[in-house]
């Protein structure tokens, strides 16, 4: 370890609690509080420079460490982050160094060809960044997106409103990004948009950028089959599927190998929460997002509520996460 990049670095058991603190330097991220949160999970305090970017890693020793999250202190130089993946941990060590001042915030998946910081932004629409590649999904009108890379790739699952949003795309785009869609969003984007399009029908697949997205089935009641896609991303190994807006379907439920998984619950147009417990007992990712969970009535303890009802023996991490 090299003492100048580090701060602070914790061993945390499930059983006994903290063990000990090392204060490594002065003057870059600092830990100054770590306490066990509702489930064994736990939460992170860092103090940090203003405007430094983050790097947090984790081990369950000291020989193996793999990337967290990655955080960006604004004008705020105290930091949040909880580890959701504790409880399923025999113990846990953390470990903070300065980054990019530019790092992409968010929670980090390891991969074989590098980390994915995957970004939740509002309702369905969540960034990924990976090596030089920013993929968007789709990016609504609700947020605004200063600081963010422009888009390398950009996938659209189906036409409603809080999905597509031909403005925005534009706004998010840059000249050779490439949009997968699937032909229901196609007819409905611009001549300028429609000729950096890949159509993808529910199960084709495309290799792109070094990574592979394949289209799966999305529908139920209120969103027919074939109009829309779900889609998995291969990315160096890991598997990450997108739900889009749709049931609890068989071919969800048949899905291999899905490392991280991002669920929509909301009433009374996608999966009701016990829907959506159903679904992930079936196919057993090892980490889901519950996204697009504001319901009609405005209502968003969905998110909650499924993570709550989840059997926790089956292991799974629930990543309750900003989305409005």
């Amino acid at each position: 370890m090299k003492s100048q990049m580090l701060t602070s670095l914790f061993r945390v058991g499930l059983i006994w609690g903290i063990a000990s603190t090392w204060i490594l330097a002065q003057g870059v991220p600092e830990f100054t509080q770590i306490r066990r949160l509702t489930g064994d999970e736990i939460g992170l305090t860092l103090a940090a420079p203003q405007g430094a970017g983050i790097r947090v890693e984790a081990a369950t020793n000291l020989a193996a460490w793999s990337g967290l999250a990655a955080l960006q202190a604004g004008a705020a130089t105290s930091l949040q982050y909880t580890d959701s993946a504790a409880p399923y941990l025999p113990s846990r060590y953390y470990r903070a160094q300065l980054a990019d001042s530019n790092i992409v915030a968010g929670d980090i998946l390891p991969t074989a060809d590098g980390d994915v910081v995957i970004r939740p932004l509002f309702h369905a629409t969540f960034v990924m960044a990976w090596r030089d590649t920013m993929i968007y999904v789709d990016p609504d009108n609700g947020i605004s997106y200063a600081g963010l890379p422009k888009a390398d790739l950009i996938l659209v699952t189906h036409s409603h409103g809080d999905h597509l949003d031909v403005a925005t795309i534009d706004a998010v785009r840059k000249t050779n990004t490439v949009i997968l869609a699937p032909n229901d969003v196609y007819t409905r984007l611009s001549t300028a948009q429609r000729s950096l399009t890949g159509v993808l029908a529910n199960g084709q697949s495309t290799n792109v950028m070094g990574l592979t997205v394949e289209a799966v089935p999305a529908y139920n009641a209120n969103h027919s089959l074939g109009l829309g896609n779900g889609y998995v991303l291969t990315i160096g190994g890991k598997r990450i599927y997108v739900a889009g807006d749709t049931g609890d379907t068989p071919e969800m439920r048949q899905l291999p190998n899905i490392d991280v998984a991002f669920l929509p619950m909301n009433q009374p147009y996608t999966m009701t929460v016990s829907a959506a417990t159903n679904a992930v007992t079936g196919f057993k990712p090892k980490v889901v997002y519950p996204y697009h969970y504001r319901d009609q009535s405005g209502t968003m303890t969905s998110a909650a509520q499924f993570k709550q009802r989840l059997d926790p023996g089956l292991g799974i991490e629930v990543r309750l996460r900003k989305w409005y």
